[in-house]
């Protein structure tokens, strides 16, 4: 019995470190089937964006997927049309009313608290969605004509008082989302410090940190099973 249970040990620390465990963009199908031609994996916050970009009408339908900071917190992605920061970027922001999750407008003027009001481009097909423990919101909006690529914001926040998102935290992951989004050219489907994406319509099924984390508690606790039948305890 010794070698069948040594073999099984290695076969479950083989599967522990395997890649397949590793969560990326690829892994996610989204549960309203939409697809998208290409996806990145945001360098900052765990958070992901499916995406494409339509040159005939210059528009950009995207899917962005982030945990809220906290259970009842709040997820966001924008476009800032003038800058790289914060200040001057048309976000989508959601978060759950009444136990389902809606989406809305904030254009962000200044630091400090933001309102919700209309964006400086057009927005439309706008809806957002609960994905295991992650959100995500759905859009089409309107880039420039001219434009190859977009500056990009994202962030995820603690809480929603009285409908007002509440502020971030100030951690390095907060501070740096933000980037730069290719739409056409070579770079388009990578976003910095990102991986290579591949097109979200070929996705296998879900895949979240909570499921990973728990397939990897379960053979952990297999390991411990057949270790302790091993030596006898």
């Amino acid at each position: 019995m010794a070698p069948v249970v040594i073999i099984t040990l290695l076969i479950c620390a083989a599967l522990l470190i395997s890649p397949s465990f590793s969560l990326t963009c690829t892994s996610q199908k989204l549960t309203n089937e939409k697809t998208f031609r290409d996806c990145v994996d945001l360098p900052q916050l765990d958070a992901y964006l499916h995406y494409s970009y339509n040159s005939s009408n210059s528009s950009l339908s995207i899917a962005y997927v982030a945990t809220p900071a906290k259970p009842d917190g709040w997820v966001a992605w924008a476009i800032n049309p003038s800058s790289s920061g914060m200040v001057g970027a048309q976000a989508l922001l959601a978060f759950k009313s009444k136990g389902a999750p809606v989406v809305k407008t904030y254009p962000i003027s200044a630091y400090g608290p933001i309102k919700e009001g209309k964006l400086s481009f057009d927005v439309w097909d706008l809806s957002a969605e609960s994905l295991d423990n992650n959100m995500v919101i759905f859009a089409s909006v309107k880039v420039d004509e001219k434009a190859n690529k977009v500056n990009q914001v994202w962030q995820v926040g603690p809480s929603v008082i009285d409908g007002n998102p509440a502020p971030h935290e100030m951690k390095d992951a907060n501070t740096k989302s933000t980037g730069v989004l290719t739409l056409v050219g070579s770079g388009a489907g990578q976003a910095p410090g990102s991986t290579t994406s591949t097109p979200a319509a070929s996705t296998p099924s879900p895949s979240t940190e909570k499921s990973e984390a728990s397939a990897i508690g379960k053979l952990g606790g297999l390991i411990i099973v057949m270790l302790g039948s091993f030596i006898g305890f």
